[in-house]
């Protein structure tokens, strides 16, 4: 688990969000008002306390004006091709801000040494566990889904749909969507999100 820390910390998510916040003459205040996110949540995520859920990350991106591989690349990835070796991708223990702990998910980045990115290519990895309302969310986006292994409940506001494995969806973010692992562990599938400018 220290790992999985020390990889994410390199990142600097946090300090991102506050060079960037900065760089625009914004308050938290102002954050806060322009993603819907509380002050308290955003200190957290500056202090890298917290690390947030793709869903704040891209209210953030949104607000801040930026794509949300923004906070997925290296200072120094300039490349226009790179190479992302099986076990060599960034792996992100997303922790919810939510009462309930622990999100259902992580991920790892299939694409983070790219720079200016229009895509965002994840590996998830879903945890098996009972489905709850409090897992919706939504955002500005799109999103595919391709299931590699396990069983996934995905709920897309009033709809619920199992995907086994070789199954694939692709929606648009801004309805309520979420999804948990409903068996065999491992439930996992590649996802790529795309964030309208």
């Amino acid at each position: 688990m220290n790992d999985i820390r020390e990889e994410v910390k390199g990142l600097l998510i946090g300090l991102k969000v506050r060079r960037l916040r900065q760089e625009r003459r914004m308050t938290l205040q102002n954050l806060a008002e322009a993603t819907g996110l509380s002050k308290p949540l955003l200190s957290q995520i500056e202090n890298e306390q917290v690390i947030p859920p793709l869903a704040t990350l891209l209210r953030i991106s949104k607000a801040l004006k930026v794509g949300l591989q923004t906070f997925f690349q290296e200072q120094d990835g300039a490349e226009k091709c790179v190479l992302v070796r099986a076990g060599e991708s960034r792996r992100m223990d997303w922790r919810a801000s939510r009462s309930q702990g622990r999100s259902p998910y992580n991920y790892h980045s299939l694409a983070y040494g790219k720079k200016q990115r229009s895509l965002e290519p994840f590996l998830i990895e879903f945890d098996v566990r009972p489905w709850q309302d409090e897992l919706l969310e939504t955002h500005e986006g799109e999103e595919f889904i391709f299931l590699l292994t396990g069983k996934l409940e995905f709920h897309y506001g009033d709809q619920v749909m199992t995907l086994d494995p070789g199954d694939s969806i692709y929606y648009d973010s801004k309805e309520p969507h979420g999804f948990v692992g409903i068996a065999p562990d491992p439930v996992r599938a590649v996802a790529v999100v795309y964030s309208r400018d």
